[in-house]
């Protein structure tokens, strides 16, 4: 079997943060900006909260079959609790989105390098 790669996104929103959290989350606001999103396996946060209160994980884990993304999907969200919790921030609505990206269509550019790699083009 061949690993397949999973990208994972965690959303919700934070809840009932003290004046210290919120200006704790403000002041490590540039290195959590949106500009600068990117999957990692431990887990990229992005939020911006001087507009909204929501925040954004983005995971990527592997599996060696489509039923291992329900495994990585729940590592995901545990991951984020975890991180929130241990923080001490509240949250809510948490809501998971997963994508096996050996079921994601290839584009122009993408079908144009796989015929090359399989001596076609």
């Amino acid at each position: 079997m061949s690993t397949r790669t999973f990208r994972i996104t965690v959303r919700g929103s934070f809840d009932a943060l003290t004046e210290d959290q919120r200006a704790e989350l403000l002041a490590a606001a540039p290195e959590h900006d949106m500009l600068r999103a990117e999957f990692t396996a431990e887990g990229h946060l992005t939020y911006d909260l001087a507009a909204r209160p929501f925040f954004t994980f983005r995971f990527l884990d592997s599996g060696e079959a489509e039923a291992d993304l329900l495994d990585a999907t729940a590592r995901a969200e545990l991951a984020a609790e975890s991180w929130l919790t241990e923080r001490g921030y509240g949250f809510k609505q948490l809501k998971s989105q997963a994508q096996d990206l050996s079921q994601v269509p290839l584009g122009k550019r993408g079908r144009r390098e796989a015929a090359r790699a399989e001596g076609r083009g």
